[in-house]
């Protein structure tokens, strides 16, 4: 896209918004076929530029980051007229006389859209989606990390989409700042809580709507009743994915004291199984995001009792997976969210001592608990909160178009997937429509003593 300047953007794009034309239906439609059509002609350039990034293999790269938006789009397109339409509600006929209330859901109009480098393609992608079936204009901020991708992404919807509709801006957090100068109608943010709070900080300044998709440390729980051959495979295969550059990653273990042994082999067993005696060999591991953020993992683990793993190779951005036994809670490991292949453990006898250390600690963005006993599944909903949680599995609960899916407190503010996507970009407009062929004169002056009893026996 030729740099314009982003206040020429603003404008151009204000212009095209006031125009209407992206309230249009029809219009929204065609253009969530076009942006599958071009992630499709795309496909070849995205993988290559996720494996330069992040070593992502192909076939990692299409299911959490081509496929997972394909999908999205092709839910929307089925859905998104039904969505748009206006919604009637009950009217109370007493206060009410001939009158009907609906919802229509309207775009906020014009959106900034900030987004990662851990899942560069996705998390862009994925609220762009929402951002067109909702009717705004919109312009798009890729990571300046995830160069490779953000490369791509701007020669894609430049090729596809006018600038007026939609735009990619790239730049450091220079750009940022100046983007979050400017007067938006909504703001979608996916990062760390950190920066989180200055998104929010900003917008604040202008009164401008949010939703903050942010991260923090989920806990995995494995309690002494648990299919422990298939919790550690599937806890292996959650925190190694994208080398545990994941929001929803389980960040930390507490395993019941009495299969503590037994489940720790297990783990490294199934990272033997799944990337071989010497994972840097391995097509399918993820390397690193860049040499910051390797040593600030190195230093997370330097007086560590390390259980497997720990060996780095800094030139090759490689961090070798690991487990930590017998950690603390005042660890440094366990202050902040991990962001890499790390899985500290820790041992508990008592299901309600770890719902306490839960309970103590910011809310996190999912909650995993392998268990059979369902009193204690129901437990777990009932005394923590998190934005979602898994029984007997992790991540997959992001991977269904009807749940919501965002944080709560500070692993973030709204929610977005599916239809919550639809919502997230509109605004829920009340309308009333009133008949002119009858007044209630209790409403009107003046208020005699008989209006305000006939009031309180309406109203009881």
């Amino acid at each position: 896209m030729k740099n314009i300047g982003i206040q020429n953007i603003m404008k151009i794009q204000r212009e095209f918004l006031n125009n209407q034309e992206t309230k249009d239906v029809n219009f929204r439609i065609s253009n969530l076929k076009k942006l599958k059509q071009a992630i499709v002609k795309y496909e070849d350039k995205i993988n290559d530029a996720l494996y330069k990034d992040l070593k992502k293999s192909k076939f990692e790269a299409y299911a959490t980051e081509i496929g997972i938006v394909i999908d999205e789009i092709n839910f929307h397109i089925k859905n998104l007229k039904e969505w748009v339409r206006p919604t009637k509600v009950r009217t109370p006929f007493l206060i009410h006389f001939y009158s009907t209330s609906y919802i229509y859901n309207e775009p906020f109009g014009h959106v900034l859209i900030i987004a990662p480098w851990n899942y560069p393609f996705q998390l862009i992608i994925s609220p762009l989606i929402g951002a067109i079936s909702a009717g705004n204009v919109i312009t798009l901020k890729p990571s300046e990390l995830s160069i490779n991708t953000a490369n791509v992404i701007e020669e894609m919807i430049s090729e596809f989409f006018d600038q007026k509709y939609i735009s990619v801006i790239q730049g450091d957090k220079q750009v940022s700042q100046e983007l979050l100068n400017q007067k938006w109608d909504f703001i979608f943010f996916t990062g760390s809580t950190k920066i989180g709070k200055i998104i929010y900080q900003s917008a604040a300044q202008n009164l401008t709507p949010v939703t903050l998709e942010l991260g923090g440390k989920s806990p995995v729980i494995v309690d002494k009743d648990a299919n422990l051959d298939k919790a550690a495979k599937r806890i292996i295969w959650g925190k190694l994915l994208n080398a545990g550059q994941t929001c929803i990653a389980p960040d930390y273990l507490f395993v019941h004291e009495q299969v503590k042994t037994e489940f720790l082999n297990k783990l490294k067993f199934y990272i033997t199984a799944f990337y071989g005696e010497n994972p840097e060999e391995s097509s399918f591991y993820t390397k690193i995001i860049n040499k910051n953020n390797l040593l600030r993992l190195q230093e997370l683990i330097k007086d560590a009792d390390i259980y497997c793993g720990g060996k780095i190779n800094v030139e090759n951005l490689y961090f070798e997976p690991t487990i930590i036994n017998n950690v603390k809670s005042d660890d440094e490991i366990m202050q902040d969210e991990i962001f890499g292949p790390l899985l500290p453990v820790l041992e508990f006898n008592e299901l309600s001592y770890v719902i306490n250390f839960i309970n103590k600690r910011p809310k996190p963005l999912a909650l995993y608990y392998f268990s059979n006993n369902k009193k204690n599944q129901k437990i777990i909903l009932k005394q923590t909160s998190s934005g979602g949680v898994a029984i007997n599995e992790v991540v997959m609960h992001i991977v269904n178009n009807n749940m919501p899916f965002g944080g709560v407190g500070e692993s973030g503010i709204g929610k977005y997937h599916g239809k919550y996507s639809f919502k997230t970009f509109s605004n829920a407009k009340s309308v009333l429509k009133k008949s002119n062929f009858l007044d209630s004169k209790i409403r009107f002056a003046p208020f005699t003593d008989a209006k305000y009893k006939l009031m309180k026996m309406v109203i009881k």
